[in-house]
């Protein structure tokens, strides 16, 4: 098992100290480090068993495709690594030290697994374009700074013909509509955006979406396989 200290992140996309005083509704790369330094001790716990149905689901895509190579962008606390195939060689990034910390623990109770950890910005990775099968992004894209690029960047890492497995919350849906509005003034603070649309975030490009599952209470995320062709 390979575990690195070295981050990829390059230079011009460091996460900032601490976080901004950008408008509502905005997150940047210090809003995010900031609060899932806050969150990392008890984010298993708190955020844990309500996410954990979409990650079994993403986690059976993962082994139903059985990939050689497999990237996480934002890899959190390593919950997804045990559930991924153990012959998968799995490269994990994430942006905050806490969280990966919290990850490189869990990874060290899987002996004999080729696992690689890194502290790094999923927006601009120094990654082998095409350098793998599968790559996926649990609970990353309402979180990250510039969605946009994040996608394209998993675009690049991901081979012609390979997997993008995406699970996030996309707003719209009538059970969450409220909390949603509630929360989305506060998206710096806790370091991710409620309101956030499938159709603005997902436009039409040159790959293939395969499928699209409700996943989680009340359809609170949806599980999307993306054909990266």
């Amino acid at each position: 098992m390979e575990q690195s200290g070295q981050g990829l992140i390059k230079q011009e996309r460091a996460a900032a100290p601490g976080p901004s005083q950008a408008p509502s509704g905005v997150v940047t790369a210090g809003d995010v480090a900031d609060a899932y330094r806050r969150y990392a001790p008890v984010y298993d716990r708190v955020f844990g068993w309500v996410l954990e149905p979409g990650r079994r689901a993403l986690a059976e895509e993962v082994r139903a495709l059985n990939p050689a190579t497999l990237l996480e962008i934002g890899v959190g606390t390593g919950l997804l690594l045990p559930a991924y195939p153990a012959a998968t060689a799995v490269t994990g990034v994430d942006l905050s030290a806490d969280m990966l910390a919290i990850a490189r623990a869990r990874a060290a109770a899987l002996p004999g697994r080729s696992i690689r950890l890194e502290l790094a910005d999923g927006e601009v990775l120094d990654l082998p374009t095409g350098g793998f099968d599968c790559v996926t992004l649990p609970y990353v894209l309402s979180v990250t700074p510039e969605p946009q690029r994040l996608l394209a960047e998993a675009r690049r890492l991901c081979r012609p013909g390979g997997v993008i497995l995406l699970l996030n919350h996309f707003s719209g849906s009538r059970s969450w509509w409220l909390l949603e509005q509630l929360v989305k003034p506060l998206a710096a603070r806790i370091g991710f955006r409620s309101s956030f649309r499938q159709e603005e975030q997902l436009p039409a490009r040159d790959w293939n979406i395969e499928s699209i599952a409700s996943v989680n209470l009340f359809g609170l995320s949806k599980l999307i396989r993306i054909r990266n062709s």
